[in-house]
Formats: C-alpha cells, sequence, structure tokens
C-alpha cells in the first residue's frame, strides 16, 4: 500500500492515459514508488498512440481505497470524474488543465493547474524543471497527447506553449507530426466497431452546472452520420441513462474532425434550455453547433454559464 498511483478521470481518453504513464514515469525518476493505472477500457486513437510507441495499457482498477493510500491525479480535479473510493485516499498531487470544481482535500498537497490545451503541455515543463530528460518514446505519448487534445493544434483551447511543446517532442520522438496525428485522429474517428452503448461511455464526463446533474459525452467521427444515422436507438439510450443515474441532462456531442464543426443530441429536463445557451434550438432532435470542437472550452462554460 505504498505505492503511489496516477490516474486520470473515468472513460479515459489519450490525455489521461498518457499523461498517467508519462508523470509516473518522471516520479519514479525522482525516487517515487509510482504506478500508473486507469479506470477504464482505451478508445481506438490511445491504442493506436501506446502501440506505436511500444507501451502496454496500464492495468485497470476499481476501487482506489483498495489499492494505494496515497494517489495523483492527473488531467482531471472533479470528484464525480474520478475513481470510486477517492474520498478515502490522500491526493499528494493535481497535474490538470480543466476548470476546478467539487474538489476538497484535508491535507495540502501540490496542485498544479493551468490554461493550456493539454496536460502534456504541463508535463514538458515538469521534466526540464527537475532537469530529468524525455526519452524518445515517452516523448511520442505526449505528443499523442498533445495532437489528441487539441486536434492536431486547430481547437480554440491550443495555445502558444501546445504547439511549441509539440514541436519539441516531436523533434524527440522523431515522429512526423502532420501525418502521425492525421493517422491516429482517424483512428480515433473509426467507430465501426463500437455500439452505441459504447459510444455514450466513450469520452463521457460528469458535472454539476447550478443544481443541475448532467453528463456530457463527445465522440469524434469522419463522418457524423456513422452515430447519428442510428439516432431513434440513440435517444432512447440517453432517457435510460438519464433514468438510471438521476441525471438532468446528457448532452451527447458528435464532431466532425474534417469540418471543425459538432452537432448535439440532448435529452433531460433542461435539454431545451441547452440548446439556448448555445443560441441554437433542437430541429430533428439535434443541435447545430458550428466551430464547437471543444467540450472543455466552448461547451462545459457554455452550460455552466445558463444552466445555473
Amino acid at each position: 500500500m505504498s505505492k503511489t498511483l496516477v490516474f486520470g478521470h473515468k472513460n479515459p481518453d489519450t490525455d489521461t492515459i498518457t499523461s498517467a504513464i508519462v508523470y509516473a514515469y518522471l516520479k519514479q525518476q525522482l525516487g517515487v514508488d509510482a504506478e500508473a493505472v486507469r479506470l477504464g477500457e482505451l478508445n481506438n486513437e490511445t491504442k493506436y498512440a501506446l502501440e506505436k510507441f511500444n507501451f502496454e495499457a496500464p492495468r485497470l482498477i476499481a476501487n482506489v481505497k483498495d489499492e494505494a493510500a496515497q494517489v495523483i491525479l492527473v488531467d482531471h480535479n472533479e470528484f464525480q470524474q474520478s475513481a470510486d473510493g477517492i474520498e478515502d485516499v490522500q491526493i499528494t498531487e493535481v497535474i490538470d488543465h480543466h476548470r476546478i470544481a467539487n474538489f476538497t482535500t484535508a491535507d495540502p498537497l501540490y496542485f498544479r493547474a493551468e490554461p493550456v490545451g493539454c496536460t502534456a503541455t504541463i508535463l514538458n515543463k515538469l521534466f526540464k524543471e527537475n532537469n530529468v530528460e524525455i526519452p524518445a518514446n515517452i516523448a511520442g505519448l505526449m505528443l499523442s497527447a498533445i495532437i489528441s487534445d487539441t486536434l492536431l493544434f486547430k481547437s480554440p483551447t491550443c495555445t502558444e506553449q501546445d504547439v511549441k511543446a509539440g514541436e519539441e517532442l516531436a523533434a524527440i520522438a522523431n515522429a512526423d507530426t502532420a501525418q502521425y496525428g492525421l493517422a491516429m485522429l482517424k483512428a480515433g474517428a473509426d467507430l465501426s466497431d463500437k455500439s452505441l452503448e459504447d459510444l455514450l461511455s466513450l469520452d463521457a464526463k460528469g458535472f454539476e452546472f447550478g443544481e443541475y446533474k448532467a453528463t456530457v459525452a463527445q465522440v469524434n467521427a469522419v463522418d457524423i452520420e456513422d452515430v447519428l444515422g442510428r439516432q431513434e436507438e440513440l435517444e432512447n439510450l440517453l432517457n435510460k441513462n438519464i433514468a438510471d443515474n438521476g441525471l438532468d441532462l446528457f448532452f451527447f456531442v458528435v464532431t466532425d474532425i474534417l469540418n471543425n464543426d459538432s452537432t448535439a443530441v440532448a435529452a433531460g429536463q433542461v435539454a431545451e434550455e441547452a440548446a439556448k445557451a448555445f443560441g441554437a434550438t433542437i430541429v430533428n432532435g439535434r443541435i447545430s453547433l458550428p466551430g464547437v470542437v471543444s467540450r472543455k472550452k466552448q461547451i462545459v462554460p457554455v452550460l455552466t454559464e445558463n444552466l445555473k
């Protein structure tokens, strides 16, 4: 029980998985007995990145209090997105780039949250600050995370710091960023082996917007009709999820990675209000979100402000 576990949020994405692996490696170099773990199944994009740079997936854990006394959170801080049992262990560090909400600890901790596009951009700084060299395969994982979270530097969440970090890491990893990045994103957008049930949980996060309990899920696609062509079944699943989990809103977003637009399907008692928050209406069960690609910067802040 002396080992420190490092993990990201439930329904993990590429930044969550790779940042856990990368930060556990850095902590090991600094003398900490750290292990990267995961809280859910990998998506195709993350599998592609791990295979490219020869990494195994971290082991899956259920309840963290059965595994360790101390943990480090990466790529999240909100307790509803974290491990079961998180309230019963000591959080020693948080490395994140999201909003800070629903987070309290009994002990002081190292908390680093920066308004950048990706956790890996912060980790790149931490390697430098601790004078630890980044191996090529670790750099490849970090580059993958930045590409994923910034949609190959096209997302509004992308900063100059992300671009600079991406350039540095690509040089270390000896990777062609444009070629590799597009291949990785397309791998993640291949939904042919996913059921609608899979898609609802693939990249879903829980939020509290005022008094409302919500889930905001997002999937990337090359053709959004691969998902929305099954809209009636999708709406039934959203309503079931709402009933099973006591939600007021399930906001399901499909992002077209080629055109940088999104379409949402919303269900729950505040679905209409959610559409109005974006200056839109629900037409044929869909909400058009032109130019919207980022849950963190373009979706969650709008819902937070308007669903008080």
